[in-house]
């Protein structure tokens, strides 16, 4: 017999059905981690990206409502898993962005700067570059980002390179911005390798950038876990495709270098280590982490050389609950 929809029976079968995932996330929460983590509490539900500062000793954190955080780690905060949770402090609000996110960041240190990539999430209409000291949090510019008329777009992450210039991805329409030192913007980078042959593999696109000291950029495309390296001391910023044997980027989000030959992609799984020993040309998937799949893993840092995820979601209420998960890769 059928349910009818104001049926006991159905409210009994709704609720145990919404019971089972919620039995799951408080299972997963209540297990004791792997590896060591640091828990922070924050005033918001989503945290997008973590780069641990490590001449102040603090963990910054983009916030999704728009902002950005700093988590003091105190030089007594030892490593066993059974720590104190940190706090969050809030550094950057500024009014005028009220309304946009801040996701992907990048510490420029030699020039003692956060540089923030800002997008409005939803409606995909207001994109930017923002620049503050890491000693006042003054912004130091702000660069809007524009395209083509009527071309929607959606500024994620950032890199910098050693003359200072940022390259900023655009998840919707598949390029990548490039704004001076100065923060004036420069130019736009787009490549025929930057869109996937199947359109549902560009809903979300270009994303996670790092900058490599050999002076080339490599950047991952999201949905279809292509990984490209780009030439930038060429004038026509050639784009080649990394050949990626042994396993998938598939869902790749935030990069992070782990020395000048590995990678760590994080994403869907937690993380992945990837390894290229001529100048990534080509690449592999050398060992991946499986952390807390329920708070999804958007970004990586390094600490002490050790790799620490950021995860998007925080737990609980009224405080939320935040985790910075040490990635220790296993083949």
């Amino acid at each position: 017999m059928a349910f009818s929809l104001c049926s006991t029976k159905t409210l009994l079968f709704l609720l145990l059905i919404s019971a089972i995932p919620i039995a799951f996330i408080i299972s997963m929460e209540l297990a004791k981690p792997p590896t060591h983590v640091y828990h922070y509490h924050s005033s918001g539900f989503f945290r997008e990206s973590a780069k641990w500062d490590d001449l102040n000793r603090r963990f910054l954190v983009s916030f999704m409502e728009g902002g950005i955080g700093e988590i003091a780690v105190p030089e007594d905060h030892g490593s066993s898993l059974e720590e104190a949770v940190l706090k969050e402090v809030t550094v950057v609000k500024d009014p005028d962005l009220t309304g946009n996110s801040s996701l992907g960041i990048v510490v420029d240190r030699p020039r003692n700067r956060l540089l923030v990539a800002i997008s409005d999430v939803l409606g995909n209409n207001y994109n930017a570059l923002a620049a503050y000291d890491l000693s006042t949090w003054d912004r130091l510019f702000l660069t809007k980002l524009g395209g083509s008329d009527n071309e929607k777009s959606f500024a994620d992450d950032v890199a910098v390179d050693a003359e200072g210039n940022a390259y900023v991805t655009d998840a919707k329409s598949n390029k990548i911005w490039k704004v001076g030192a100065d923060g004036k913007f420069v130019s736009f980078i787009r490549n025929p390798h930057f869109v996937a042959k199947e359109w549902y593999k560009n809903l979300i696109g270009l994303n996670g950038i790092v900058y490599h000291p050999d002076g080339f950029l490599i950047v991952i495309h999201t949905f279809s876990g292509m990984l490209y390296k780009i030439d930038i001391a060429k004038e026509d910023h050639e784009v080649k495709l990394i050949k990626v044997a042994g396993g998938s980027l598939a869902f790749g989000d935030g990069l992070e270098l782990l020395s000048p030959t590995k990678l760590v992609v994080a994403g869907n799984p937690s993380g992945r280590l990837v390894e290229s020993s001529d100048r990534w040309e080509t690449a592999s998937v050398v060992a991946k982490f499986k952390g807390p799949a329920h708070r999804l893993a958007t970004a990586a840092t390094v600490k002490d050389g050790r790799v620490y995820l950021n995860h998007l979601l925080g737990m609980g209420y009224p405080k939320r609950k935040h985790a910075l998960v040490e990635a220790v890769f296993s083949i």
